[in-house]
C-alpha cells in the first residue's frame, strides 16, 4: 500500500466540494494603478493592470482548492500552471516597475502554495497552522513510550560510535541498530496509514460542511490526532534518518 498516497478522485485540501473555480483574491479591493473597484479577477477590468495576491490569502484558495487533505495532484498541478502563466515575470519585462513587483510577488506565493500542497504531510502541516485556534493547545512531544525508547537507541548509538571498528561489540551493536531501524521504519509506515485514515475523515466532515456541536467536536478531535501523530512521526523520522546516517 503506497504511503500517503493522493486519491485521484477529489479535488485538493479544500475545493473538492460543489463550487465552481474560484478567482484569486485582490490585497485590496480597489485597483492600484486606478482606483476603481475590482471584483477578485487577474486585472483590473479598467486599466487591466495584474493586481497583488493578498498576503493573508491562504494556499488552498490561492490555488482554487478546499480546504482537504486528499487530493487530486494533476488538478493541482494544471491549477499552478494556469496561474503561473498569468504571473509568470518573463510577461512584465516591459510592463511597469509596478507590475514587475507584483508579477513576482504573486509567482513567489504561487510557487510556495504548490510546494506546501503537494507534499501530503507538508498539506497537513500547513492546515494545522491554519487551524491553530483549535490545537494551539495541543502536546507537542512524544509521547512517554516513544520518548524513552528513543532515549534508549540515542544510547546505543553512542556506544557504536566509540566501539572499536571491526570488534564483537562493534558487529553486536551495528546488528542491534539495524533491527531497531527496520521496526522504526514500520512504525513510520504505521503512522502514515493512520495519517491517511485521518485525512479521509477529515475531508469527509468539510464535504458535509455541518456546524453542529457534534461536528466541531469531532473536528477537533481529528486535529488534535493529526497533530499528535504528525509530531510522533517527526522524531521517529528523525531518529530513523540519525541510524542510517550512523551504520549506513
Amino acid at each position: 500500500m503506497p504511503v500517503l498516497s493522493e486519491e485521484g478522485t477529489g479535488l485538493d485540501n479544500q475545493h473538492t466540494h460543489r463550487s465552481g473555480p474560484r478567482e484569486l483574491q485582490m490585497a485590496r479591493s480597489m485597483c492600484w494603478h486606478c482606483q476603481s473597484e475590482v471584483s477578485g479577477e487577474y486585472f483590473c477590468d479598467r486599466c487591466v493592470k495584474v493586481q497583488p495576491v493578498s498576503k493573508e490569502l491562504d494556499y488552498f484558495t490561492c490555488l482554487g482548492l478546499p480546504r482537504r487533505l486528499t487530493i487530486d495532484q494533476h488538478q493541482l498541478e494544471t491549477k499552478f500552471y494556469e496561474l503561473s502563466r498569468v504571473f509568470h515575470p518573463d510577461f512584465y519585462q516591459n510592463k511597469s516597475a509596478a507590475e514587475q513587483t507584483i508579477s513576482l510577488g504573486n509567482s513567489a506565493m504561487l510557487n510556495t502554495a504548490y510546494r506546501t500542497l503537494r507534499d501530503p504531510i507538508e498539506r497537513a502541516e500547513y492546515l494545522l497552522d491554519l487551524e491553530a485556534g483549535s490545537v494551539k493547545e495541543i502536546r507537542n512531544s512524544p509521547p512517554a513510550d516513544l520518548f524513552e525508547e528513543i532515549l534508549e537507541l540515542q544510547d546505543t548509538l553512542n556506544e557504536y560510535r566509540t566501539a572499536d571498528r571491526s570488534s564483537e561489540a562493534e558487529a553486536t551493536l551495528r546488528a542491534k541498530i539495524q533491527s531497531e531501524r527496520s521496526t522504526l521504519v514500520q512504525r513510520q509506515r504505521d503512522m502514515d496509514a493512520t495519517l491517511q485514515q485521518l485525512f479521509i475523515q477529515w475531508d469527509k466532515l468539510q464535504d458535509r460542511g455541518e456546524a453542529s456541536d457534534q461536528a466541531r467536536v469531532e473536528r477537533d478531535r481529528l486535529l488534535k490526532q493529526m497533530r499528535e501523530n504528525l509530531s510522533n512521526r517527526t522524531y521517529v523520522k528523525n531518529i530513523v534518518k540519525d541510524l542510517a546516517s550512523t551504520v549506513g
